[in-house]
This record gives C-alpha cells, structure tokens and sequence, in this order.
C-alpha cells in the first residue's frame, strides 16, 4: 500500500498586514506562497542577503544593460540557476526574458511545478523596470 505525502507550504506576507480577524500578520499559503518567493528571489541583487551573500541574481542590474546582445538568454540562465539553487519547492519548466524596448524593461515568464502538490502547472509575468528617482 502506498502511503500519499500531502504538503503545504506558508510564508509571511511581507506587506505585514493584519488578518482581519485574527490580528495576526497574513499569511500566503501553497501556490501565492511560492509565487511571492519566486518573485522575491529574482528581484533580489546577489549580496543584499546578509546571511546568504550568494543568493539573488544580477538581473535588475541588467536593465541598465539592454541594449546588449544576447542579453535575453544571459538573463534566462541565470534566473534558471537562481531558482534551481534557491527555491526547491518547484520544479520548473521554463523561463523567458524579452526586453520591451520602448521602455527599458523586461518581461520576464516563468512556468513550473509545485513539488507535491497535485495542482496545475503555476505561470508568473511580471514587468522589471528601473527605479524612477
């Protein structure tokens, strides 16, 4: 007989809202959970963890760069690294970085599996854009 592992994954809101009724700060479950780590970890710049210099990626830094060649491709493997190093509760499928040229930013698609939960496959965009000071 085989025995079914069920998992549940939760992480803090880092918005640190109150839970209406329980006055406790929020909590993200299961798939907004990863969803928000996954897009925590490619926003992060490498060295901005203090206890784990090594985590993040280079790509807001990148968007400074766009005008170079091949950068879309340079990007996808290191977000594709980044998550395979970093987030081990997803097994993913794909990553797409496309430059928006018009503004100076970049589309970034990711696409994976959550690790034993039987659910969909999971799909983030989002728009990377530098900082307006």
């Amino acid at each position: 007989m085989s025995v079914k592992i069920s998992r549940s994954f939760k992480d803090i809101s880092l918005s640190f809202t109150r839970h209406p009724v329980t006055n406790d700060i929020t909590i993200l479950r299961n798939e907004d959970a990863i969803k928000k780590s996954v897009i925590n970890l490619v926003k992060t710049n490498i060295g901005e963890r203090f206890f784990n210099p090594i985590l993040g990626s280079g790509v807001i830094n990148s968007l400074f760069e766009l005008q170079s060649s091949g950068v879309e491709s340079s990007l996808e493997e290191e977000i594709t690294t980044l998550l395979n190093n970093f987030e081990p509760r997803i097994s993913l499928n794909s990553v797409i970085v496309q430059i928006i040229e018009d503004s100076n930013e970049l589309e970034v698609k990711i696409s994976y599996n959550i690790v034993g939960l039987p659910i969909p496959n999971q799909n983030i965009e989002f728009i990377l854009q530098p900082s307006k000071v």
